[in-house]
């Protein structure tokens, strides 16, 4: 993936763009990319794997043993459940879930039956609006949090620093794609979104070098990685007059793609 330097000269122009996500159904990329005349292709640079029964079982933890269960993404929803059925565990009626926000909690439907007494979510779908309902139940409910095996430490320290009677219990974790195939394949610019895609890029290709390529980051943690790796930050999102990735690119394009 890295870019031939051409004796000095070094040419501006982005013609490619790697977006290091999933293709979607519907994108503001596809109108971008007629617009400039730019190819943008997807590629997802990570994936979620679950934790298999077995493995979870060596952790001890009985989600029987809670009567309150923490979900802060549709991920944890869909590997905790997963791993119930694999272990042939069926949640109480009277278990009380607690969801990071509305959609979430929506999601649950597809698991559980709804009742709005024993579904809770912070009403501005912030982790901080979340937190203050569980504050109410602080010592009336034992409470497990499924989640990644790298997962944020916010929310485990509010339960420790609150007295809750908790337990996390890693379900999945985000690892890197294999993206083999690309080895050979260049693109004028890579676009990122998370750490963990930064992460995925050295870990499939530990030499690359970036030479001419331009990187694109979306949001301060994701921008953080990129220098992290030494790489050269080109085109930053959100930022004055660009809240969205698609604009900042391009005012980019806009900027270098001139004849």
């Amino acid at each position: 993936m890295d870019a031939p330097l051409n004796g000095d000269e070094f040419r501006r122009q982005v013609k490619s763009i790697l977006i290091s996500q999933p293709k979607p159904a519907r994108s503001p990329y596809f109108s971008l990319a007629e617009k400039h005349a730019v190819q943008i292709d997807f590629r997802s640079f990570i994936h979620v794997e679950g934790v298999s029964a077995k493995v979870f079982r060596k952790k001890r933890v009985n989600p029987l043993d809670y009567s309150a269960i923490i979900f802060t993404s549709r991920n944890a929803i869909s590997h905790f459940f997963r791993v119930c059925e694999e272990m042939r565990v069926k949640m109480p009626q009277d278990t009380k879930y607690f969801c990071a926000s509305e959609a979430i909690a929506l999601f649950l439907q597809k698991f559980v039956v709804y009742r709005k007494r024993k579904v809770f979510f912070g009403k501005k779908g912030t982790l901080a609006s979340l937190k203050e309902i569980m504050k109410k139940h602080v010592n009336k409910e034992k409470f497990l949090l499924p989640c990644s095996e790298s997962r944020k430490s916010d929310l485990p320290e509010f339960l420790e620093t609150n007295g809750f009677n908790y337990q996390v219990a890693p379900i999945y974790d985000t690892v890197p794609s294999d993206l083999s195939d690309l080895e050979d394949i260049y693109y004028d610019m890579i676009v990122f979104f998370s750490p963990l895609g930064v992460k995925s890029l050295f870990h499939n290709f530990p030499n690359f070098k970036q030479n001419k390529t331009r990187i694109a980051a979306f949001g301060p943690t994701t921008a953080k990685a990129v220098a992290e790796y030494e790489l050269r930050l080109d085109v930053k999102a959100p930022s004055p007059g660009s809240p969205s990735m698609t604009m900042a690119i391009e005012k980019y394009l806009k900027e270098v793609n001139v004849k």
